[in-house]
């Protein structure tokens, strides 16, 4: 008899995708438009009326009670779907899965509570449906609202929080109420870095310490490495690889893109759309010598220009230690009349060692009060030796920087 606490076989997700115009009302200016159309192509391409995508397909695996399981892969792989399947919140088209627990799911902002219900009426809720009683919940509602710092806002309905207020509340009582599968979204990236670490440092005691399971999606690998003990890689819809965090996560790493897609546009003031790193030829690439520069190139939409919006860029090892962090204002390069601009971060040659890095890119105001966008462990480069004096050292930790060292002699004693 397997002792997994979820078992999942066979498990496919398939959406019909429609080309077809639904509903709605038709403008004069689409009218006209289509009879232009018409005039001046008489042939056209027909597109097939549905067509069916599969963001899950025949996916496997098991995991015992207990284990903390990190959820990776490209945006579009199928991470999302696989923990709303999980969670109960939508139903497999294929296959099947076996849940021997209750299952607290911290998703996307906006789920699990009920907007009209106050932050205490929430919590009470929330503990029904996971099937507690009343006597249950109260003896854990201090510890809830304790750990969500919210304890002003409790008796305000939740519609009227703020997404990292929500957040704050909505981990709380994920993770005190007492399931025995606690799933999480990269939701936790809408809360500050003091507020992650605690959120860590929770999830690490429910698995490690009260033997619960932990399911955590995140693109932050440092975070998978920190907490858990097996990881699982997405590609497609379909397992690649499970395993230990670090294996599975140097497969990650060696097929990712060298890209970071954002947004084409956004509500946001400033919004990053896309990251690259690129060489002196303005070829896009993910490997460096030594002896080359590296350009770190951000592109950026701009709706609501501030003087006070900064660029803040983050260069990361491979175990996530910070080799150095850099700020630029935003109104070095702009005064607000562009919708868009691209800016490259030089790392200049000869200075950083040979070894794998990646970046951590976030828009937000110089005081650090405003978080536009906050984006870690993208973009993974390696830079090589071609050349060094430390050469016979390459694999060997021998310290991120290799400085133009200089030297003086103070003194000499030739003796007698």
């Amino acid at each position: 008899m397997s002792d997994a606490i979820i078992k999942v076989e066979g498990l496919g997700k398939k959406y019909i995708i429609s080309h077809e115009q639904t509903g709605g009302y038709t403008a004069l200016r689409d009218i006209i438009s289509n009879k232009a159309k018409g005039l001046a192509q008489r042939k056209k391409i027909a597109l097939p009326a549905k067509e069916e995508f599969w963001a899950l397909k025949d996916v496997n695996f098991e995991i015992k009670q207990g284990e903390a399981v990190g959820i990776i892969g490209r945006n579009g792989a199928g991470k999302s779907t696989l923990l709303k399947i999980l969670s109960r919140i939508t139903e497999p088209t294929t296959g099947r899965i076996e849940l021997n627990g209750r299952v607290a799911s911290l998703l996307e902002v906006g789920t699990g509570f009920h907007p009209e219900l106050t932050g205490r009426e929430n919590i009470f809720l929330n503990g029904a449906i996971l099937g507690m009683s009343r006597s249950e919940i109260r003896s854990k509602y201090d510890e809830i609202v304790d750990f969500s710092g919210v304890e002003k806002f409790l008796d305000t309905p939740v519609k009227r929080y703020s997404s990292g207020m929500y957040v704050r509340l909505a981990f709380a009582v994920a993770a005190h109420l007492e399931p025995e599968i606690l799933v999480v979204d990269e939701v936790l990236a809408v809360g500050d870095a003091e507020f992650q670490k605690k959120c860590l440092g929770k999830m690490d005691e429910v698995s490690h310490k009260e033997g619960r399971t932990v399911l955590f999606v995140s693109h932050n690998m440092g975070m998978i490495l920190k907490l858990c003990n097996q990881c699982i890689l997405l590609n497609s819809g379909k397992v690649e690889k499970i395993g230990l965090p670090s294996e599975v996560i140097e497969i990650y790493h060696n097929s990712s893109s060298v890209s970071f897609v954002g947004k084409e546009n956004s509500s946001k003031d400033i919004f990053l759309k896309k990251v690259d790193t690129v060489n002196d030829n303005n070829d896009i690439t993910n490997t460096f010598a030594h002896s080359e520069n590296i350009r770190l190139r951000v592109s950026i939409g701009i709706n609501q220009f501030q003087s006070f919006q900064n660029i803040g860029v983050c260069l990361l090892t491979r175990s996530k230690n910070k080799v150095f962090t850099v700020n630029k204002a935003l109104s070095s390069f702009t005064t607000g009349s562009d919708k868009e601009i691209a800016v490259d971060f030089i790392i200049e040659k000869n200075l950083i060692a040979p070894m794998d890095y990646s970046f951590v890119v976030a828009l937000n105001t110089m005081t650090g009060t405003i978080t536009y966008e906050f984006n870690t462990d993208i973009c993974p480069i390696r830079v090589y030796d071609d050349g060094t004096d430390l050469a016979w050292a390459e694999g060997m930790d021998y310290g991120c920087l290799i400085l133009k060292d200089k030297w003086e002699l103070v003194k000499t004693n030739p003796g007698n």
